[in-house]
Order: C-alpha cells, then sequence, then structure tokens
C-alpha cells in the first residue's frame, strides 16, 4: 500500500510541477496600493521541480526504516529526554504574519491581497488535505508518547510541516521577483517547524520529508492555476484589509476600512 501511494504521489508531482510556469501572465493590472507583478519564467525550473519530488520520495522511502530511528533516538539524546518546547506551534504560521505585515508596509507582491489570501486558503485545503488522508491511509504510530501514554498512529506526514511549507511557500510565490530576501525567509521558520517536531519527538524525519514536500507541491499547484479564478470584488477598493488571524482556539479574520 505505502508503496503504491508512493507511486501515486511520484507521478503526480512529475505531471503538476513539468507542466507549471509554461504560460506567461502578460497582464500588468494596477491598484492604488498594489500591482500585479508580470511573471518571468526562471531557468531553475528542472531545480524548482526536483525539490518537493525529492522530499516526498525520500520520506516514503525512510518511513519505518532502522536509519530514521535511530535518528530519533540520536537527536533526542542530543536536546534531551524531557525536551518539550511547544513554539512550532507558532512557527508554522509565521510566514502568513510575514505576508500581510509586507503588504500593509507597502511591499510590492505578485498578487493582490484578496488573490494572496484565496490562494493561501486554497493550498491549505489541498496540502493539509492530502496530509490527513495520508495519515487516515499509513496509520503510523508517532515516536512519542502523549498524556494518556498512547502513541497516536497519525505520524505520517507531518501536519505542522505541511502546514508551515505551504505558508513558506505562498510568501515565496507572491514576492520572489520583487524581494527575493523576504521570499526566502519563509522557509527558515518552515524549517524551524519541521526540526521541532523531531526534537518534540512528536514525528520521525520522513514525516517531515513528505510534509514538506506536499505543501510546496499543493502551493504550486495553486499558483499555476491561478488565472483560472481571477475573480476578486476587491481589485479596485481602495482602503480594505483583510487578514487571517491563528491562534490556539482556531483561525479567525480581521477586516478593516479606511473611511
Amino acid at each position: 500500500m505505502k508503496t503504491l501511494l508512493c507511486l501515486l504521489l511520484l507521478c503526480l508531482c512529475v505531471n503538476i510541477t513539468s507542466a507549471q510556469f509554461t504560460d506567461a501572465n502578460t497582464q500588468n493590472q494596477k491598484s492604488t496600493n498594489y500591482e500585479k507583478i508580470e511573471f518571468k519564467p526562471k531557468n531553475n525550473l528542472f531545480i524548482k521541480r526536483i525539490i518537493p519530488v525529492a522530499l516526498i520520495t525520500t520520506g516514503f522511502l525512510l518511513s519505518t526504516s532502522n536509519f530514521e530511528k535511530s535518528l530519533q533516538k540520536d537527536i533526542r539524546n542530543t536536546v534531551g529526554n524531557d525536551f518539550q518546547f511547544s513554539m512550532d506551534d507558532y512557527t508554522r504560521y509565521a510566514p502568513v504574519i510575514q505576508l500581510y505585515a509586507a503588504d500593509i508596509l507597502g511591499a510590492k507582491s505578485k498578487n493582490h491581497w484578496f488573490d494572496q489570501t484565496k490562494n493561501l486558503i486554497l493550498s491549505s485545503i489541498i496540502s493539509n488535505g492530502t496530509s490527513t488522508l495520508l495519515k487516515k491511509e499509513i496509520y503510523k504510530e508517532r515516536p512519542g508518547t502523549y498524556g494518556d501514554g498512547s502513541t497516536h498512529a497519525n505520524s505520517f506526514p507531518s501536519g505542522h510541516t505541511t502546514t508551515a511549507f505551504t505558508t513558506a511557500t505562498v510568501l515565496y510565490e507572491e514576492f520572489i521577483d520583487t524581494n527575493p530576501l523576504l521570499a526566502y525567509s519563509g522557509y527558515a521558520f518552515a524549517i524551524a517547524t519541521g526540526s521541532l517536531r523531531l526534537m518534540n519527538n512528536a514525528h520521525y524525519l520522513s514525516d517531515v520529508l513528505v510534509g514538506a514536500g506536499i505543501g510546496i507541491l499543493a502551493t504550486r499547484l495553486v499558483y499555476h492555476f491561478d488565472n483560472l479564478i481571477s475573480w476578486n470584488p476587491f481589485k479596485k477598493t481602495d482602503g480594505i484589509a483583510f487578514v487571517p488571524q491563528f491562534n490556539n482556539n482556531g483561525l479567525g479574520f480581521y477586516f478593516s476600512k479606511i473611511l
């Protein structure tokens, strides 16, 4: 079953990523605060394709191996068996804060804030939906135990890491053409999230690798077909801000309008 899922995911990844960026968006639409950035095809398409495919493939191959079990023991021995740091509950959303903070400060992005929000939500639905489905199908036990002594067999892949790399890739897609430093900075939080999942003994290496690959691929899929859902009621409206907010109690939104 695991081998079949691996092959299906690999075929999907190759088909999706090989078709990316073949059509350049030649429209240059301007609003008062946002300017649509004309997309310019990059020369590193192979690198963009091979990284998420390699992450997913490597994760499937390593899952339940003696290597990753030994690595997990070494990590816990290094940080201490009592190590527990819940910052990964928040770092997975850090790129979202970066995204909207940059918008508020006037940084030039590829899309209007409404389109950014739309792509963020769609990417999250696809990536986390895929992650949840795999958790149920593969039913892999976590390396650590919880307060009730159970291990919870939903380790593969890591949901925290999936979310972190989804949000980081949205930030990347929006600012890679105008602010590369900002675009790549989200991945620092994503990597920190995955690393903390290992150190907290919540996931194995394979869980984190596959979660990262799914997050990247799902977001690139959404951005590839971005032009198919071009509806935006706020494109010509001034002084409106709409920002998602995340906390331990769930998801909320902040809305404001300058009169």
